[in-house]
C-alpha cells in the first residue's frame, strides 16, 4: 500500500485526535486549544491539497485511492476512497475551516468553552462524509457532523439563535430517521451497503423487488435533499444560517454541499446508465426540484433586508442551480456545475464573514473587542478641507472627504462578493454560470452538434439563471446603497486583522479561480467524466486487497 493511500485516513484521524486532546485539557488553556485548533486545521488542509494534487497527477485509470481501515476487503469492511470529486470537496472544506477559524479567533472562539473541540469534530464529520464508500459509515459521519453543528449553531446567546437552532435540530433528526429507513430498505433488497457492491447488485434486483428498491432510494433521497436545501424542505435553512455566528455560518456554507455530494455520488454510481431498469431513476425530480428551489430563492432575495438572510438565500440559489444541473446527467454540464460549486461556496463563505462586520458598523461597535492589541489602526474619519474647497451648509467638504480605511475595505469586499454571487464578468461566478449555459446548449462540447434539441427544462434553467442573477443584482444593490451610500453619521467599525485576513483569503481564491479558470475547469470536467464511468470506481474498491498478515515463520522468529 502506497504512502498516499495511507494518507487518506489522515483527514479523519487528525481532527479526531485533536478534539480528544482538547477535551483532556478541560476548561482552561483556551489559548493553547486555539493554537492546536488552527495548527490541526492547517495540517488537514495541507493533507487535502496533497491528495488533490496526487489525484490530479495520476493517470485516469489510477486516479482513485483506496484505504481499508480495518484491513478487511470490500464489501465486508470499512472502505475510504479518494477521487477527483472527493479530493475537491476535501480541499474546499479545509479552506473554509481555516478561514472560519481565523475569523473566530477575534471574538467568537471566546463565547463558549467547547468551541474548538466542536469545530474539530465538525471537520472530522465533513471529511469522513466525503471519503466514505458505504452507506452505513456515510450515516455515521453525517451524525458526527450534525451533532457538532448543533453545538456550533447554538454557540453564543440570543433567543433567535436558540429558536432557529431547535428547528434545525428537529428537521435534521427527522432527516436522519429517513436516512436509516431508506438505507435499511436498500439493504433488505440487495444485502449490502457498500457503494461499489450496490452498483453491481442493483441491475440484478428482481422485478418483484424493484419497487421496494426505488422506494428505499426515494426515502434516502428525501433525507439528502432536505440537507441540500431543496424546496419545500428548506424552510429551516435561512433562519438557522442567518442567526448563527459569522464563523459558524461561513463553515456551514459547505453543509448543503454535503447533501448535494451524497446525491451526486449515489445517483451517478448506483443509478447510472448501467443500472438496467433502474437507470437514471429520479433524475427528472432533481431537475424540477432544483428549478423550484432556484425560483423561490430568487423571489425571496428581493424581499431580504439583512445581509445574513441574503447570504442564506444565495446558498439556496446555488443549491437549486446545482441540483437542476446534476439532474440532466450530462458530463459537460456536471463539470461546469462543480466549478460553479467551488466559486459560489467560497464567495458565500466570505459574505457570511463580511455580513457581521458590515452590520457591526450600524451598531457603532456596541460589542467591545476582548483584545485591542491586534486591532486595525483607528481609521481617519475626515481631513480639514484645504483652501479653495467648497463647503456645504454644515461646513463639511463637498469634495476631498476621506473614506475611512475600514469602510473602504468593507465596501470593496462587499462589491467583490456581490459580483461573484450575481455572476457578473469577469469573476469566477460569471465563468461558472457561463459554463452552465454553454453546456446546456453544447452537451457534447463546443463545436459539436447536439444529438437532441434543448428540452424545455433546459430553457427554463437558463431563464432562471439569468433572472436569479437579476434578482441578486437588485437585492445587493439596494442593500449596498443602504449600508454604504446612505448619508449618516456613523463611526467606522473597529476591525481586527484576524477578521480581515480570512475575507481577503477567500476573495483572493475567487480571483485566482477567475484567472486560472481553464485548469480548474479541466479538473472539474475530469471529475465529471470519472463520475460518468462508475466501472473504475467499482474496480478500484472491490479489487483493493488487505495487507497480508504475519506468516508462521515470522511469528516463530519473534522473541
Amino acid at each position: 500500500m502506497s504512502l498516499m493511500n495511507q494518507m487518506i485516513v489522515m483527514p479523519i484521524l487528525l481532527p479526531l485526535l485533536t478534539a480528544a486532546l482538547m477535551l483532556l485539557l478541560g476548561e482552561k488553556h483556551r489559548q493553547l486549544k486555539a493554537r492546536l485548533n488552527l495548527i490541526s486545521s492547517c495540517v488537514g488542509l495541507s493533507v487535502a491539497i496533497t491528495l488533490l494534487l496526487w489525484v490530479k497527477s495520476q493517470g485516469s485509470a489510477e486516479s482513485i485511492g483506496v484505504y481499508l481501515p480495518g484491513n478487511w476487503p470490500a464489501p465486508f469492511g470499512i472502505v475510504l476512497v479518494v477521487d477527483h470529486l472527493s479530493a475537491l470537496m476535501l480541499t474546499l472544506t479545509g479552506i473554509l475551516g481555516v478561514s472560519a477559524l481565523l475569523f473566530a479567533r477575534a471574538r467568537w472562539a471566546n463565547a463558549g468553552a467547547s468551541f474548538h473541540a466542536l469545530f474539530q469534530v465538525q471537520l472530522m464529520g465533513l471529511y469522513g462524509a466525503f471519503l466514505t464508500a458505504d452507506l452505513f459509515n456515510l450515516f455515521v459521519f453525517f451524525e458526527v457532523l450534525l451533532a457538532a453543528s448543533y453545538g456550533l449553531l447554538l454557540h453564543g446567546s440570543g433567543r433567535a439563535r436558540v429558536k432557529a437552532g431547535l428547528h434545525y435540530i428537529a428537521i435534521n433528526l427527522f432527516a436522519s430517521s429517513l436516512f436509516l429507513i431508506g438505507a435499511a430498505m436498500i439493504y433488505g433488497v440487495t444485502g449490502t451497503l457498500n457503494l461499489a457492491d450496490l452498483a453491481l447488485k442493483i441491475p440484478l434486483v428482481p422485478e418483484a423487488d424493484r419497487g421496494l428498491l426505488h422506494a428505499g432510494a426515494a426515502i434516502l433521497a428525501v433525507a439528502f435533499l432536505a440537507k441540500a436545501g431543496i424546496w419545500p424542505l428548506n424552510f429551516w435553512l435561512v433562519p438557522a444560517y442567518a442567526s448563527a455566528s459569522a464563523p459558524v455560518a461561513a463553515l456551514f456554507a459547505i453543509m448543503t454541499k454535503v447533501g448535494l455530494y451524497a446525491i451526486l455520488r449515489l445517483w451517478m454510481l448506483l443509478f447510472s446508465g448501467q443500472a438496467g431498469a433502474s437507470a437514471h431513476f429520479g433524475g427528472q425530480w432533481l431537475i424540477y426540484g432544483g428549478l423550484a428551489t432556484l425560483a423561490m430563492a430568487a423571489v425571496s432575495l428581493l424581499a431580504a433586508q439583512r445581509l445574513e438572510r441574503m447570504a442564506s438565500l444565495s446558498i439556496l440559489v446555488s443549491a437549486g442551480t446545482l441540483l437542476a444541473a446534476v439532474g440532466f446527467g450530462q458530463p459537460v454540464l456536471t463539470g461546469a456545475a462543480l466549478f460553479y460549486l467551488v466559486s459560489s461556496t467560497l464567495a458565500l463563505s466570505a459574505l457570511f464573514l463580511l455580513a457581521e462586520l458590515i452590520e457591526r458598523s450600524r451598531s457603532a461597535n456596541e460589542q467591545p473587542l476582548y483584545d485591542e492589541e491586534d486591532a486595525v489602526p483607528a481609521p481617519l474619519e475626515s481631513l480639514h478641507p484645504p483652501r479653495g474647497i467648497n463647503l456645504d451648509d454644515n461646513q463639511k467638504a463637498v469634495i476631498g472627504q476621506v473614506i475611512p480605511w475600514t469602510m473602504a475595505f468593507l465596501g470593496l469586499s462587499f462589491i467583490a462578493c456581490a459580483l461573484l454571487v450575481i455572476g457578473m464578468p469577469p469573476l469566477s461566478g460569471f465563468i461558472g454560470k457561463l459554463g452552465l449555459i454553454s453546456a446546456l446548449f453544447n452537451p457534447l462540447g463546443l463545436g459539436m452538434a447536439p444529438e437532441h434539441p434543448l428540452p424545455s427544462t433546459g430553457w427554463l434553467l437558463i431563464t432562471l439563471l439569468v433572472l436569479s442573477g437579476l434578482a441578486s443584482l437588485i437585492a445587493f444593490g439596494r442593500v449596498g446603497i443602504q449600508r454604504f451610500w446612505k448619508p449618516g453619521e456613523r463611526p467606522s467599525p473597529v476591525l481586527r486583522r484576524y477578521e480581515c485576513v480570512p475575507i481577503v483569503i477567500l476573495l483572493g481564491l475567487c480571483l485566482a479561480l477567475s484567472i486560472q479558470a481553464e485548469p480548474v475547469l479541466r479538473y472539474t470536467q475530469d471529475a465529471a467524466a470519472s463520475l460518468q464511468m462508475p466501472d473504475r470506481y467499482i474496480e478500484a474498491v472491490l479489487s483493493s486487497k488487505p495487507l497480508p498478515g504475519p506468516t508462521n515463520q515470522q511469528l516463530e522468529a519473534q522473541p
